[in-house]
């Protein structure tokens, strides 16, 4: 039995490898229509409880400006990757001052908290930066690497149980392994990758590429117990260095920041428009 598992386990690896737009191999035991489906239920679970507490913001003035930055954002990933133009691109800004936080599911359906943008003193340049680089987690297919990182720790935690008729200290042991094998690393390159593909997409859309360095300034500046952001974006010591240099390409491939036409992104303020 313990053949046929890890046999199988084998198989299963080597049939399931895929390609990031940036190059990098990534694992895919579940495909990107399985991750959005799942993150769609994930999502109207979320809001609807986010509503139930009235902390949908409607207010015009935050509603336009998170409309107008994140909508040239999607019609810079649409033309990057026109597959996306199927997903159902929506956005609810949630009331929540002492967030810093923000998300794009798999999908298109994305999340910004009040506390990043108030507690920062967001640009609209800066929100761009952040928005950017959530949504090239969508686009990178992210959310799939991250359920199949998933998938295959539970797999390996149920081969140890297996080898050691359910010795619970080594299935303790794998597990712990697992994570640091399969998660820790992906997700700094998972990290590095978004925040490539997303200054390129704001720069693309018409908002300064310089912003991406000072927003990981005012996060690094935060103060106090590690933002909820940071906790989920590991960053490396050299991030704003690498930023600021990437700034430099990317100013040239629109130099005057000509703003892209406004994408119609469906903003979430009530459950109806789930």
């Amino acid at each position: 039995m313990k053949n046929i598992i890890l046999t199988g386990l084998i198989v299963l690896l080597i049939s399931a490898c895929a390609t990031s737009p940036t190059g990098r191999s990534q694992l895919m035991l579940m495909s990107p229509e399985q991750a959005i489906s799942e993150s769609k239920q994930a999502y109207v679970s979320t809001v609807t409880e986010v509503n139930k507490e009235h902390k949908l913001i409607t207010d015009p003035a935050w509603v336009n400006r998170i409309s107008t930055i994140t909508g040239r954002l999607v019609t810079e990933a649409i033309r990057t990757n026109p597959g996306s133009a199927d997903w159902q691109w929506s956005v609810a800004i949630i009331d929540d001052p002492e967030t810093l936080n923000a998300w794009c599911m798999a999908g298109g359906r994305m999340a910004i908290y009040s506390g990043i943008v108030t507690q920062l003193s967001l640009t609209d340049d800066e929100i761009a930066q952040i928005m950017g680089h959530e949504i090239s987690h969508a686009l990178a297919n992210h959310t799939a690497e991250k359920m199949s990182r998933a998938i295959l720790i539970n797999a390996g935690m149920s081969v140890a149980s297996t080898v050691t008729d359910s010795n619970g200290y080594l299935l303790s042991g794998t597990a712990v392994a697992a994570q640091l094998a399969l998660e820790l690393p992906n997700s700094r390159t998972a990290e590095t990758e978004a925040d490539r593909i997303g200054i390129e997409l704001a720069a693309r859309a018409g908002y300064n590429p310089d912003a991406a360095a000072t927003l990981w300034a005012k996060m690094a500046k935060a103060g106090g117990s590690q933002p909820q952001f940071l906790s989920t974006h590991p960053s490396p010591d050299n991030r704003m260095e690498t930023l600021q240099a990437l700034s430099k390409e990317m100013r040239a491939l629109n130099p005057t920041l000509q703003k892209s036409r406004i994408y119609p992104v469906r903003m979430v303020t009530n459950i109806n428009q789930l």
